[in-house]
């Protein structure tokens, strides 16, 4: 069995492009690509910033392309989504790089802003997701609860998410440096998700007490504003709003953006020179790009944000050595863990081959022996007691040598010796259906 991991980040591709690719619901993806014969296990992880997706397989050359033919033909989006050039966007990692990178995206470790919160909650959604409608199995099961067991461990003996940040905030800081005071200024939230609240929270730490929540449903913009004491508005109110607005802040859901070139121009008319500046955190855009070429409006995207979260990170770099430690040494723990799955089939099938050995030549011997019920009990305990303690010390050793770089010349001897290979009497289990054999019991 092999881990394959391929995706696209802030760092690796544009926004435009990311926004391409975003997915809503994976259940239906999810599900299609299960059923195919090149993937056994999947979950899709897909934020603001990366979209990646983790495959188990036991044909890894095949997998890889149906996960780029997946990318290319099932989750793109707009014009001939088949002929998108996804080459130069896409990284892939395979066995232990995707373990290790799993390990650092769930612990914030490979975020646009170094320690963000919402990372750990995206990724155990996507996992989540992918167990509710069957794509994840056993091995992605095992590996997705470590990846959150290591973003514990870097979350509570490291310092790297001291003063929680986020996408969030970063965009309030952005728009602290272009209003030096918040104090006469109007913010216009639209949008009542996670990004938002946290938005609000950083604006009123900052001082600024004029602002509007607008979002499709009232009810929920209303719920978040009077946590915070802002009003709350509907999206049909927003040509009103924006034209009172002096920052914009928005993450809402929607493949069109809202903010269009003609909705921008009638707000600006009205404002006499005073500048709008937009804040654009959703994927896909809020924003049409469009607007850039409307004075007086300036529009901050993602991407944009990229470069002020790299000047804030620079304290949490400091414990980022002390982070990167923490999941090697949990990535060292699951990759032993996952090689020694190699052993398995060959110790299935070593002890099936052994027990009817025993059993055949029990039965012969036995039915040459005049004995009452409870003595061939005794015997059919005995011979299973030698043959278990026979095994014991070769199986360990195959356990321990597979889970070594070398071990699979171990577990080939074994079978070579056992002449395991040479009849097709007994079947080598699935690996993910057993977890007996493997080691201990899932974290939680």
């Amino acid at each position: 069995m092999k881990l394959l991991l391929v995706g696209m980040n802030h760092r690796s591709a544009p926004l435009a492009l990311r926004e391409r690719l975003a997915v809503d619901d994976p259940a239906p993806l999810l599900r299609k690509l299960v059923a195919s014969d090149e993937i056994d296990e999947a979950v899709l992880v897909s934020t603001c910033n990366r979209v990646e997706l983790c495959i188990l397989t036991r044909d890894l050359e095949s997998a890889r392309l149906r996960v780029r033919s997946f990318f290319r033909r099932e989750l793109a989006t707009g014009d001939a989504p088949g002929e998108l050039d996804l080459d130069g966007s896409l990284y892939e990692h395979t066995n232990r790089d995707a373990m290790r990178h799993l390990f650092r995206v769930a612990s914030a470790l490979d975020s646009m802003v170094v320690g963000e919160p919402q990372i750990l909650g995206q990724t155990k959604d996507a996992y989540r997701a992918a167990v509710e409608c069957g794509a994840s199995g056993a091995i992605l099961g095992r590996l997705f609860q470590h990846a959150f067991t290591t973003a514990k461990r870097v979350r509570n003996e490291t310092r790297i998410a001291e003063r929680p940040v986020s996408v969030a905030r970063v965009a309030v800081g952005l728009a602290g440096q272009i209003f030096e005071d918040f104090a006469e200024k109007r913010a216009l939230l639209v949008g009542a998700g996670e990004m938002i609240e946290l938005a609000l929270r950083a604006m009123r730490d900052a001082g600024l007490e004029d602002v509007s929540v607008a979002n499709r449903t009232a009810e929920r913009a209303q719920h978040l504003a009077a946590q915070f004491g802002a009003t709350a508005h509907g999206l049909d109110e927003l040509p009103v709003l924006l034209a009172d607005a002096d920052v914009v802040l928005t993450s809402i859901g929607g493949h069109e953006p809202w903010l269009t070139h003609e909705l921008a121009e009638a707000a600006l008319s009205s404002r006499r020179g005073r500048p709008i500046f937009v804040i654009d955190i959703g994927v896909p855009r809020n924003a049409d790009p469009a607007i850039d070429d409307i004075d007086e409006l300036y529009r901050y995207d993602l991407d944009d944000l990229a470069a002020v979260a790299d000047e804030n990170a620079e304290e949490r770099r400091r414990e980022q050595a002390r982070a990167e430690a923490i999941v090697d040494t949990e990535q060292q723990r699951f990759d032993g863990w996952f090689s020694a799955l190699r052993a398995v089939p060959t110790i299935k099938h070593l002890s099936a081959r052994v027990e009817a050995i025993r059993a055949a030549e029990l039965e012969r011997t036995l039915a040459k022996l005049p004995l009452d019920d409870p003595t061939r009990d005794a015997v059919e305990a005995l011979t299973r007691a030698i043959v278990k303690k026979i095994l014991h010390a070769p199986l360990s050793r195959l356990r321990r040598e597979a889970e070594r770089e070398e071990g699979m010349a171990h577990l080939e001897t074994a079978r070579l010796l056992f002449a395991l290979d040479e009849t097709g009497d007994e079947s080598t289990a699935d690996i993910g259906s057993d977890q007996s054999d493997d080691g201990d019991a899932e974290e939680s």
